[in-house]
């Protein structure tokens, strides 16, 4: 009998503890964090248990879902962030929103952004609770932080200097060489067809990251690229659903999904680090990417590794995925503003031809395409393949005036930056490349206003490599050939992860008389 009641009283005990933490943090804590953040003059959109914002968020995505925009239309943000739109409109630029019981602040204020990109003290570290978008970029160095972010860009970065960037270029010219062959090939007698643009940027982009960072080609690395796609998808589809603790190890068909491909990736990404091990000769691993890191796994003298394989294939997935997939889309969007701004279309050509002629643009003549430059910044500006990104509170903080508690996720909504007229000017939703005549620093009322690539010490290594290699394939393509936008262009942007047009990009290109 005295057994019994010690294991009643032990299971009460227990299912106790359990309801009054999940009043807490169902409800008491976001009743807590609203009420403090509404008396700082920070509103929102009302918690519901255990939801929070999710229902409204999907419910705004809903009344979106199948809209188009007219083709000289940029302005994206009521299909793509509806809730952005809608609350900054009702709340003004910082509000409070929740996904489940997480709370949100968006942040479209550019010195609150500042305040956070800028710092160098670990206040705002990456906010990584999405284990799908940790499967598909890896704990490498977009989603590290601290001393171990400090380590992995130590390897990393010296792949990226200004001599190793001159040599990726002559590489990066002969993959954009080859995509351009083969569609004058295809343009055959006639010297004219329709094309599926968006496509060929994805493989041509992929065969550059391919060879330039781990030494092979496209078709060696196409089965990671195309595993890392259904990643994507998987990971984008869960953006809003509630995350429930430990769900993620049920077996459930997406998870199962999941896994599979995470094997999957791994796996091939080993076989491409053994061919390389297999390879390795006196002189080392090779002076691309993945040499410098096999290099750091395996140092002299019985040292630490500054790198362990399982950091090294992250960094693998974070380099295979973001290094082809953000270019890939910035091509895309470059050619349809080009095909739907023929006299920029021209410009461009005549500067293309005054610098380079019929030649391969090399790194010298790139540097004199001014106005690819801008038009490129410009693409960018619109159409910036990553259309949020978000940081965490370290701790209790002040942020701009706004006490913030530990755990908040920071949300800065680039696309809605973009198009903010207090910082561009009342032209802030027009394509306007000359906007960028005197440098990104002066293109809007804040120095730091373009953010494609973040800003900061955390701003995107791969942001130079970035340029080169879409100035050399806008470049190649305008010396060959015309842009014209197909009739069966729907222009809807959507948004997985990356920013890409719904249903393609379908282009008539036209051979040049030469």
């Amino acid at each position: 009998m005295g057994l019994a009641w010690l294991v009643a009283a032990a299971v009460t005990a227990v299912v106790a503890s359990w309801a009054f933490n999940a009043l807490v943090h169902l409800v008491w804590r976001p009743y807590a964090i609203t009420k403090r953040l509404r008396a700082q003059g920070v509103g929102g959109p009302g918690y519901k248990i255990f939801v929070g914002s999710i229902g409204e968020i999907r419910r705004l995505h809903a009344e979106a879902a199948g809209a188009t925009l007219d083709v000289g239309d940029h302005d994206f943000i009521p299909m793509v962030q509806p809730h952005h739109r809608k609350w900054i409109r009702l709340y003004g630029k910082t509000f409070l929103y929740w996904m489940g019981t997480r709370p949100n602040v968006c942040l479209a204020d550019m010195n609150m952004v500042k305040q956070v990109l800028s710092d160098r003290t670990g206040m705002y570290p990456k906010n990584v609770l999405d284990p799908n978008l940790v499967r598909l970029l890896g704990k490498g160095l977009v989603l590290t932080d601290g001393d171990e972010w400090k380590r992995h860009r130590k390897v990393v970065q010296p792949a990226f200097n200004i001599d190793k960037l001159k040599m990726m270029t002559v590489t990066m010219a002969d993959c954009a060489r080859s995509m351009v062959t083969e569609l004058d090939a295809q343009l055959g007698e006639g010297g004219a067809m329709e094309v599926e643009l968006s496509s060929r940027f994805e493989e041509l982009t992929a065969d550059v990251i391919s060879h330039t960072a781990f030494g092979s080609s496209y078709e060696e690395g196409k089965q990671v690229f195309l595993a890392q796609r259904e990643l994507q998808l998987v990971a984008f589809s869960a953006v809003l659903n509630v995350q429930i603790p430990g769900f993620r190890y049920l077996p459930t068909k997406k998870n199962l999904k999941i896994k599979k491909l995470d094997k999957q990736v791994r796996r091939m990404l080993m076989g491409i680090i053994k061919s390389r091990l297999a390879a390795k000769d006196p002189a080392g691993y090779g002076n691309d990417l993945l040499g410098m890191m096999l290099e750091a796994s395996a140092p002299e003298h019985g040292e630490s590794p500054v790198l362990s394989m399982d950091e090294i294939i992250d960094e693998c997935k974070t380099f295979f995925f973001a290094g082809h997939d953000t270019t890939s889309h910035l091509l895309t969007w470059a050619s349809f503003l080009l095909s739907t701004h023929p006299d920029w279309q021209e410009k461009l050509r005549e500067e293309v031809r005054r610098e380079c002629g019929d030649e391969v643009p090399s790194g010298d003549t790139l540097n004199k395409l001014k106005l690819v430059n801008m038009f490129l910044l410009e693409t960018l500006r619109l159409y910036s393949p990553v259309s949020l990104i978000q940081r965490k509170a370290s701790s209790d903080l002040d942020l701009g005036g706004v006490r913030v508690p530990k755990g908040t996720v920071l949300t800065i909504p680039i696309a809605t930056i973009h198009r903010d007229k207090e910082v561009w000017g009342e032209d802030a939703g027009e394509f306007k490349p000359d906007r960028f005549e005197n440098g990104v620093a002066r293109a809007a009322k804040h120095p730091n206003a373009l953010l494609s690539f973040s800003s900061g010490p955390r701003s995107c290594i791969g942001q130079n490599f970035s340029m080169i290699e879409a100035k050399i394939v806008v470049a190649m393509i305008l010396q060959r050939f015309s842009l014209e936008l197909s009739p069966k262009y729907v222009h809807s942007p959507m948004d997985v992860i990356t920013l890409r047009p719904r249903h393609g990009l379908p282009m008539l290109l036209k051979r040049l008389t030469r």
